[in-house]
Order: structure tokens, then C-alpha cells, then sequence
């Protein structure tokens, strides 16, 4: 239970992820906004809240906790949708954007490294990937959501597809204060073995005084030495770096927040995208679901290689798709694909490995660097989004032959570097990396 709770940060993340895209053309009419401005202010402004929210998570989350930091995150999603379904103007809505943003960034921090330490070695990765079914779910939600909210107030539509975010975030905010502390965080940071132990009896854990000896004997091995991460942690970081890096030059954003637009390019009107946006969130969902059960069965690594190849292949399908002029119906089979591959493979994969691959005392800050990493490149790739759609509006087949090209570099990665961590504990895993 306290993990679902936890992964409902996910929810929020996925819905405020993709909410914009129903609010993407409306406010373009209504604000007139230039290419550029419209890029930077209305849909990349959340997510460079994002990235220096997930380079900030950690300090919250190693000072505070994990658990205070959740609550924060929590009041931040309601904050921002509010604001920003009341937004007067593109720069007010832009603040409320970013503040939504930070919750985002340090959510991806602060959520799976939670869920990771209060997990057992057997069932981490499918407790750990709730946050990531919870983010697939939250951007079915929000497709469906702004396929219902449309027409539902004429201009003020898009107001409403913003707004409504406030519920779920609400909901949210309460739930997490019944949740307790990171067993391993109330011993490395404060020391306090007594309620370490509770949390372990609570967890079912066979053997409570063995796993606190275990972190005890991890944190005593590792030198407190945060100012050297990068030196003596640096198998990690590249680690993280890498497929956090894979993650956002396969397009999932790109196509995530552009799919209406994308899909009318082919020829459907507004409507019929909107609705086809949620055929879109409905397949991550249970492609999603399969990566779930898979994750602890067959491991990391190979969930990696499956989705690679899937992409490569989905993409190649799209650029096709479009170069051939094969019609919407072919577009959107093969852009389903594409997130069925996502959902499999990093989407289920991503945020495990990350939470898993740092020692106790530095896995807010190392999991800060991966997340960190993410959303810088995701920002990059939505800033640049409406002005390379601009440029391919014709034919973007090009844009998609290029993300399959950096995909066959994923599945290099997957294939000869990428190291399994699957069925072994987090104490074990520094070990298994040598550090």
C-alpha cells in the first residue's frame, strides 16, 4: 500500500506530462504565440521546472526525507493546476507550468528511490515500476480527459483540461502523510535503528536484525565522500547517464506531447486526434502492465533489449509511414507500436534502474544526476519540438529516422554494457559495480 501511494506521484507526473497537448493549439489561437515563444513559454516551460526540480530532489530528499519531500510534490501539482487553468496571460500560465514542473522533477527522484527502499530484493522491480504504470495511467487519464473537456466550455476548454489536475493532486497531498520513512534513510541519515525496524516488521521482511545489520555494514564500508561522487561513483553516473539519456532521443516526448498535432498532420481533425491520443495512452497502459510482470522475471536488461528493437522498428515504421503516405490509419498502428515498445522496454525499466544502482548515502543525489539528465534532454527535444515541426510540416519522416538511428545505439548499450540487477538487494548491487 505505501508503495502505491507513493507511485500516485507517477499518476500526477503523467498526467501533467501530457495535459498540455489538449491545451497546445487552443492557447497558440488564443495567445497567438510565435513558434519560438510557444516552444520555450508554453510547452517547455514545465519542464525546465522539471530539470531543476530533479537536479534539486535530492537535497530534500536526503535532508528531509523522502517521504516529507512527497508531500511537497504534492502541494506543488495542486498549486500548478490551479494557476494554471486560471492563468490570464502566456506568462502567468508559464510560472504555474514550471512550479508543476518542479513537483515533476522531484517526484522522479524522490518516488521509485522510496518505493526501492522499502521494497524487498524480490519484488522491487514490479513495485518500484508502479510509479511508472501510475505515470502510463495518469496519460491515459489526462488523453481521455481532454477528449471529454473538449467542447465541453467553447474557448475555456483548455482551462479546464489544466484545472482539473487539481483533484487527483489533492488527493495525493493526504494520502502520502500516512506513509512512513525510508527504513534505510532512518539509518544512514538519522541513525534511528528503532523505527528502521518497525518499518522492516511492517514490510514483511524474513529476517529484520540481518537486512539492518546488511545497511548498517553498507553505510559503514562507504566513506561519506559527496564531494567525490563523480570520481568514486562514476561507473553509476555513467550508468544512469546513458539510459536516461536513450530514454529521451527515442521521441517518447516528442511524440507524448506532440501526438494531436502529429496525427492531424496525417490528416484527422482535432477530435479524432484528441481521441486517438487516448487509443495511444491506452496501449502504453498495457504494454506498460507487461513490462510490469516481466521486470523481475526475466530481468532489466532484457526488457532493454526487447524494447530496442522495437523501436528501431516502430520508428522506421512511422518514417515510412509518412515518406510512402500510407494514411493516418498506418501512422497511428505503428506509432502504437512505438509506445508499446517504450512501455516494455525504458518505460518499465528507467526508473528501477536508476533508484537501484547507488550506494544508501548517496542514491538521492545519484538518482538526482540520472532524473537530472532526463529532463534536461526532454526539455531540449519539447523546446525544439513546434519549431522541427514547423520545418517538416510537409513530412516529418526525417525526424523519425533519426530517433531510430540513435536507437540502435540503445541497444548497443543494453547489449554490452548494461549490467542485471534483478533479484539482488541494493547493498549487493554496489558490490556487483565494484564500488
Amino acid at each position: 500500500m505505501w508503495s502505491f501511494t507513493a507511485s500516485l506521484a507517477g499518476f500526477l507526473f503523467g498526467f501533467d506530462t501530457v495535459v498540455i497537448s489538449g491545451a497546445n493549439l487552443p492557447i497558440k489561437e488564443l495567445w497567438h504565440t510565435s513558434p519560438w515563444f510557444h516552444g520555450t513559454f508554453i510547452m517547455s516551460m514545465a519542464l525546465w521546472g522539471t530539470v531543476l526540480g530533479s537536479l534539486l530532489g535530492g537535497i530534500p530528499s536526503q535532508r528531509l526525507g523522502r517521504k516529507k519531500t512527497l508531500i511537497w510534490i504534492g502541494a506543488l501539482y495542486f498549486i500548478s493546476a490551479l494557476g494554471s487553468g486560471l492563468a490570464p496571460d502566456p506568462y502567468t500560465f508559464s510560472f504555474f507550468r514550471f512550479v508543476g514542473g518542479l513537483g515533476v522533477g522531484a517526484s522522479t527522484v524522490a518516488g521509485p528511490m522510496y518505493i526501492s527502499e522499502i521494497s524487498t530484493p524480490k519484488n522491487r522491480g514490479k513495485l518500484v515500476a508502479l510509479y511508472q504504470f501510475n505515470l502510463v495511467l495518469g496519460i491515459l487519464i489526462a488523453f481521455f480527459s481532454n477528449y471529454l473537456l473538449k467542447g465541453f466550455d467553447g474557448n475555456n476548454d483548455w482551462r479546464w483540461m489544466m484545472g482539473v489536475e487539481g483533484i487527483p493532486a489533492a488527493i495525493y497531498f493526504v494520502s502520502v502523510f500516512f506513509i512512513p520513512n525510508s527504513p534505510r534513510w532512518l539509518v544512514t541519515e538519522k541513525q534511528d535503528k528503532d523505527r528502521a525496524r518497525q518499518v522492516l516488521e511492517k514490510m514483511g521482511v524474513d529476517n529484520v536484525e540481518e537486512d539492518l545489520q546488511r545497511i548498517e555494514d553498507a553505510e559503514s564500508i562507504q566513506e561519506k565522500q559527496e564531494g567525490r561522487i563523480f570520481i568514486k561513483y562514476r561507473k553509476p553516473l555513467l550508468l544512469a547517464f546513458l539510459i536516461a539519456f536513450f530514454n529521451q532521443l527515442s521521441g517518447i516526448n516528442f511524440v507524448l506531447y506532440y501526438a494531436p498535432e502529429i496525427l492531424e498532420i496525417a490528416g484527422l481533425a482535432t477530435k479524432e486526434s484528441l481521441f486517438n491520443s487516448i487509443a495511444i495512452g491506452g496501449i502504453n497502459l498495457i504494454f506498460t502492465f507487461v513490462g510490469i510482470s516481466l521486470i523481475d522475471r526475466i530481468g532489466r536488461r532484457q526488457l532493454l533489449i526487447i524494447g530496442s528493437i522495437g523501436y528501431i522498428s516502430s520508428l522506421l515504421m512511422i518514417a515510412f509511414s509518412f515518406y510512402a503516405d500510407l494514411g493516418a490509419g498506418v501512422l497511428l498502428v505503428s506509432i502504437m507500436a512505438f509506445i508499446a515498445s517504450h512501455a516494455i522496454g525504458q518505460g518499465a525499466v528507467i526508473w528501477v534502474f536508476i533508484a537501484e544502482i547507488f550506494p544508501n548515502h548517496v542514491r538521492a543525489y545519484g538518482t538526482s544526476w540520472g532524473t537530472g539528465t532526463h529532463w534536461v534532454f526532454a526539455a531540449l527535444i519539447t523546446l525544439l519540438g513546434p519549431v522541427i515541426i514547423a520545418v517538416f510540416k510537409e513530412n516529418p519522416w526525417p525526424i523519425f529516422v533519426i530517433f531510430a538511428v540513435l536507437m540502435m545505439f540503445q541497444l548497443l548499450f543494453a547489449l554490452f554494457i548494461m549490467p542485471e540487477t534483478k533479484g539482488v538487494s541494493l547493498e549487493d548491487i554496489q558490490k556487483k559495480l565494484g564500488i
